[in-house]
């Protein structure tokens, strides 16, 4: 069963223009920055955006700042939202039920779809990502930055704005000022990849459920979509700080202090766990009602 939704799945053109949408961003903003040489100052616009002009192999990093917010929620909605509306909408959900194949064993292969959609769309933006930042922007030097009042290559003391350093070795300097090696910045662009992957579960598990509750897949994208912005708007309310950390998008971009050394943990635990908590109630939710709901197309 699960074979068959995974076929079905990449074999919709829906699927891969999908995903060709999701990497085309990145691929655009590198262009322009490529072009221009002119990126956002240092704590503006996209993470890592203003630091991709002297190292390409960081845009990774920022082309998943940039999918993050908009672009992949609303493709990882469309996909979950049409798993059940769009086979009812369609009459081929009667005639899977109607085989030996339990519900529960249905909403299953369509969650393990899901999962090997989302990771298949952010492991494509990571890959894109870094052969274009490396192609158009360049590898980068290998250097470091100094921060002030400490010491510099060679026993000099430097004081006063950050300079750039050269260390030994090829290193990549962290959002804490310390360099990280070519094999840490990968092991933590793979936990990025797999923090966002968790978190983009969350969308899916609440399309998911309302795409066993409505008749329609737009309709249930569209509900998840909702519910996304109406927790984006609440994330930037100071009145509504008390229900903050339960909101599904409070962490999305937690996985950004896996960049900093040593790494903060803290945000990446809780958003871990109320991803896994969103994911396990809708997902206990969409198998009640598809469970007890009367398939009649």
């Amino acid at each position: 069963m699960m074979a068959v939704e995974l076929y079905k799945l990449f074999s919709r053109p829906r699927t891969w223009i999908s995903v060709l949408l999701i990497c085309a961003l990145p691929l655009l903003v590198a262009v322009f920055v490529a072009v221009t040489h002119i990126a956002p100052p240092p704590g503006q616009g996209s993470a890592f955006l203003s630091a991709v002009l002297t190292d390409g192999k960081l845009y990774p990093a920022a082309a998943l700042a940039l999918v993050l917010p908009v672009f992949l929620p609303v493709s990882v909605a469309v996909v979950a939202g049409d798993s059940i509306a769009g086979e009812a909408a369609s009459g081929t959900l009667r005639y899977l039920l109607v085989r030996p194949v339990s519900r529960t064993r249905l909403l299953i292969s369509k969650l393990a779809a899901l999962t090997t959609f989302v990771l298949f769309a952010v492991v494509a933006v990571t890959v894109t990502s870094y052969l274009t930042g490396v192609f158009l922007l360049g590898p980068g030097a290998p250097a470091a930055v100094t921060q002030p009042g400490s010491t510099a290559p060679g026993g000099i003391i430097t004081g006063g704005a950050p300079t750039a350093g050269v260390q030994p070795g090829s290193s990549i300097t962290s959002l804490s000022g310390a360099p990280l090696t070519l094999l840490q910045v990968a092991e933590r662009v793979g936990w990025a990849v797999g923090f966002i992957t968790v978190s983009m579960l969350g969308v899916a598990a609440i399309a998911l459920f309302l795409s066993t509750v409505a008749d329609s897949a737009l309709g249930a994208a569209i509900g998840a979509l909702a519910a996304l912005v109406a927790s984006e708007v609440l994330v930037t309310l100071n009145s509504a700080s008390v229900i903050q950390p339960y909101l599904p998008t409070r962490y999305w971009l937690a996985w950004i202090d896996f960049f900093r050394q040593p790494i903060f943990w803290r945000d990446i635990q809780r958003g871990f766990a109320i991803q896994a908590v969103y994911v396990a109630v809708f997902l206990a939710a969409a198998w009640a009602n598809l469970a007890t709901k009367d398939i009649t197309a």
